[in-house]
């Protein structure tokens, strides 16, 4: 996309960190916003931030784990600007302990939004999109975590190497419609996913002892803002990666090296 100005825009997870600046990132370049999430107050407060700046939004209640919810929240965006031009399905939730510990309510609640939020989004969003005959793009939140696997970090591992991989076939799928595909894949960040917790629906709260230690992240910890501007750069250059820190150089060296060593060995 060329410009931001009068496009149509739906950020998930609105309510706070990458998705607040994502919403606040583009109202700045001039889109019309809808800001969606469970969490009505975090909405509330991002959208009063936009209009505060003298940009346009509005909020609407959406859990991305179910359907009907995001198809309402498409209906609403279209209703509200007219048109959608970029989806940021950014939605997500973040949970700790070993795959051998996994209870079925931890795969349920992690798949539910960071993965079929993503297709929900695409579902509701993608074939309205491509209609429009008109330039757009989709920004799909995953992680450093769906690049790089990290040990206590499985359910979410999971999630975040399907939804790196679901964007990269989705950016080949809508190539010849002009709409644009990245997949924002960041590591520490100042949000507030490690308190997912607070809206872990009640029927699939474990039982139990509470969830295990976190996990201690590697490198430097961005501003949600400092994201958001590189996610506005990838969309407008209509860049399939966004990586936020250099310091995941290194551990995507040592991986893709193993792979060409396990080749080598193969022959």
């Amino acid at each position: 996309m060329e410009t931001l100005k009068e496009a149509g825009a739906v950020v998930t997870g609105g309510g706070s960190g990458i998705g607040r600046a994502l919403g606040l990132a583009l109202a700045r370049e001039g889109a019309r916003v809808t800001v969606a999430d469970v969490d009505e107050a975090g909405m509330a407060g991002t959208v009063d931030a936009i209009r505060a700046e003298g940009g346009r939004a509005v909020a609407v209640r959406t859990d991305v784990s179910r359907l009907a919810d995001v198809q309402a929240l498409a209906d609403r965006a279209w209703a509200e600007w007219g048109a959608v031009h970029v989806l940021c399905n950014n939605a997500g939730v973040a949970l700790h302990g070993g795959l051998e510990a996994a209870t079925h309510h931890d795969w349920e609640w992690a798949m539910g939004v960071n993965l079929w939020g993503v297709i929900h989004g695409i579902e509701a969003f993608v074939p309205r999109m491509i209609a429009q005959r008109a330039p757009g793009h989709v920004v799909n939140t995953a992680s450093m975590a769906g690049l790089i696997a990290s040990q206590g970090l499985g359910v979410y591992n999971t999630t975040k190497y399907a939804v790196v991989g679901l964007s990269e076939t989705l950016q080949k799928d809508l190539r010849g419609y002009n709409i644009g595909v990245s997949v924002l894949c960041p590591m520490g960040v100042q949000t507030n996913i490690r308190q997912s917790h607070r809206t872990r629906p009640p029927h699939l709260v474990n039982p139990g002892p509470a969830a295990a230690a976190e996990v201690t992240l590697i490198g430097r910890t961005l501003t949600a803002a400092e994201v958001a501007d590189q996610v506005m750069r990838a969309i407008l250059k209509n860049r399939l990666y966004v990586i936020t820190h250099a310091e995941g150089l290194e551990p995507l060296r040592r991986r893709f090296e193993r792979m060409a060593r396990a080749i080598e060995e193969a022959r």
